[in-house]
């Protein structure tokens, strides 16, 4: 299968930045000099470059250029996205480990997040998820069993939990909040942090069509991680 031009400029820039030959902030070659390089129309160059903008490995800057964004991983606010497809996308290596899977008893919290009875059984897995073998997220998540009962028996090595529950719960509504945290004792331990680095917090309850799926804290260090997106508006 022919890989499309696009696509080639794009992993041409994803190899450059990885080898370190072209370290953040660096200017990158303009659409033009890509255009005369991979012998390709302009508008195939500003795709390449466009897709790599919008997933937050360049920067664009008006009147200036392009440039290999900062290395903090970037993950969108205005999408629910599979953290491993993130990593991989970026070029990275993603790797899991679980720490935490268990039944327990629903704590008034937990369980008015469920919509669920107040010590009725749920779900909590722990999990962190590495990029290149560091620490780049840790992800608490209690999970309504109603409706992902298979779910400790997963292997969470093999499989997300982003991408196992939308297998058994399609996903049709989400709702986060973003703050920044001093993190834990436990966060420090799973994020192997070994300061009060502040770190990013999502909170995200997801819902499918039979009720609320799963309510999940995502946890990452400041230094390594940022929240971005984009918006199209319409003429």
């Amino acid at each position: 299968m022919i890989t499309p031009k696009f696509a080639q400029i794009k992993r041409f820039i994803i190899d450059k930045i990885k080898s370190g030959e072209w370290p953040e902030h660096s200017r990158i070659p303009s659409e033009n000099e890509l255009t005369v390089q991979f012998s390709v129309s302009r508008m195939t160059a500003r795709r390449a470059l466009t897709e790599l903008t919008e997933e937050g490995i360049l920067t664009r800057s008006q009147g200036l250029g392009t440039f290999v964004a900062s290395f903090k991983s970037q993950s969108s606010l205005l999408e629910i996205r599979n953290i491993a497809d993130e990593v991989k996308d970026r070029g990275g290596q993603y790797t899991c480990n679980p720490i935490v899977l268990e039944s327990m008893q629903a704590i008034a919290p937990i369980a008015i997040a469920l919509g669920v009875e107040v010590d009725s059984l749920v779900y909590r897995s722990v999990l962190v998820h590495f990029e290149n073998d560091k620490p780049l997220q840790a992800e608490e998540r209690f999970v309504n069993p109603n409706l992902a009962p298979e779910y400790l028996q997963q292997n969470f090595e093999q499989i997300t939990p982003h991408e196992y529950l939308s297998q058994a719960a399609p996903l049709t509504e989400a709702r986060h909040t973003v703050e920044a945290i001093t993190p834990s004792d436990d966060v420090c331990e799973w994020l192997t942090l070994y300061n009060l680095e502040p770190c990013l917090q999502v909170i995200r309850r997801t819902w499918s069509s039979k009720g609320v799926v799963s309510f999940a804290r995502l946890i990452s260090p400041g230094s390594k991680y940022r929240l971005g997106g984009h918006l199209t508006f319409k003429k």
